[in-house]
């Protein structure tokens, strides 16, 4: 039997979302754009979708573009406003590849975050500029599950560069933060359906009224000339059944699995030395156990807790495999040897006490095997 630990890479679909995207594939397969009453038919889908995910993150269904994923969403917010505005971006130093790159790649400023994994504020305040037209500070990190203080990032970035739009990558945060209600304070969110138990392949992005994109697809005009191309309507409908079952229940799940979450760190730092938990419990999101072991390799561990039936990862899955240093631990100071025995069991709706007690039988012996070994 599999043991899935690895919901923060992808988490596995979820039964409504699963029939809402297959009903569309056999039965709705008209284009939104025609006329006919297919076409039309597709269309209402689109518009029920859309309300649904205006819904859950606190926005207007006239906010709402949707993408291809999380990756499209979060460059659509950062080169899609440098091209409309002008300046520089600006973001932190533990940020997806996906603002990241484009931020680097743009020659903007980056801000460092504490050994607790959150922001510098105290430096963020410093390098806002008149010159920077775009922040982008994530709601919750994709490899410790560390929630920033986007209430308080907003606060600086209004009084020093009341210019700039503020951006939000919450693709990790959907089943564990209530985004409408922490997202308020942000002119641009993203998300991906893959994160919250729906497909690969679709996401979308929240632009408040007002807020000006050049898209980055240009075509047939697409979701009001911001995204050309014809939508994964099927895609965007199990994404928005998806989206409501896990606002639905949310609250409950974060009660649930972090129990469960904190059941597995408290045993394995109980049964092993040498493991450092990466920042504070208490500021993380309820579902992602972060844990670095000393005198271990992350890759060898991760080939035998796979042999076990255990699936995990180091860090983030976006590299074909690649197992690099993690720029976020880099970031919060921990040092290359510590960071290279970096493991993340990220736990989500699916994940039942017999995959905690799985975890927690095979990862101390192979520890400890690997340990010896030397």
């Amino acid at each position: 039997m599999v043991h899935y630990l690895d919901h923060a890479a992808s988490t596995p679909a979820r039964p409504a979302a699963i029939e809402a995207m297959a009903r569309q594939l056999v039965h709705g397969y008209g284009n939104p754009t025609g006329a006919h009453r297919l076409a039309r038919a597709a269309n209402r889908v689109l518009d029920e979708s859309r309300d649904i995910i205006a819904d859950a993150l606190g926005a207007t269904p006239g906010e709402v573009i949707f993408t291809a994923g999380g990756t499209e969403a979060d460059n659509l917010a950062i080169l899609g406003t440098l091209e409309a505005r002008g300046g520089i971006a600006l973001c932190s130093a533990i940020e997806h590849h996906a603002v990241l790159d484009p931020v680097i790649h743009t020659g903007g400023v980056i801000v460092g975050v504490g050994s607790d994994g959150r922001i510098d504020t105290e430096q963020l305040g410093r390098v806002l500029t008149p010159e920077v037209s775009v922040v982008s500070v994530m709601l919750a990190n994709n490899e410790t599950g560390i929630v920033q203080p986007l209430g308080e990032v907003a606060d600086i970035v209004r009084r020093r560069a009341p210019q700039a739009l503020l951006h939000t990558d919450a693709v990790q945060a959907l089943p564990w933060v209530d985004v409408a209600d922490q997202c308020r304070v942000a002119d641009l969110i993203s998300i991906s359906a893959h994160k919250f138990g729906g497909p690969q392949g679709v996401g979308a992005l929240v632009a408040r009224a007002g807020v000006s994109l050049v898209p980055r697809l240009r075509g047939g005009g697409q979701e009001r000339d911001r995204r050309s191309g014809t939508q994964n309507v099927a895609g965007i409908a199990a994404m928005a059944s998806a989206a409501a079952e896990t606002v639905a229940e949310r609250q409950a799940q974060v009660v649930r699995v972090g129990a469960l979450r904190d059941r597995l760190v408290d045993g394995l730092t109980g049964r092993l030395t040498g493991v450092v938990e990466s920042g504070n419990r208490q500021d993380k999101t309820a579902n992602i156990a972060h844990l670095c072991f000393e005198g271990v390799e992350s890759e060898a561990l991760l080939f035998l807790l796979e042999k076990e039936d255990i699936m995990a990862s180091a860090a983030a899955s976006c590299s074909s495999g690649a197992m690099e240093p993690s720029h976020v631990l880099a970031a919060m100071g921990f040092s290359r040897s510590l960071a290279g025995g970096s493991l993340r069991l990220s736990l989500g709706y699916s994940t039942t006490e017999d995959d905690i007690e799985a975890a927690l039988a095979v990862i101390p012996p192979a520890v400890r095997r690997l340990r010896e070994r030397g």
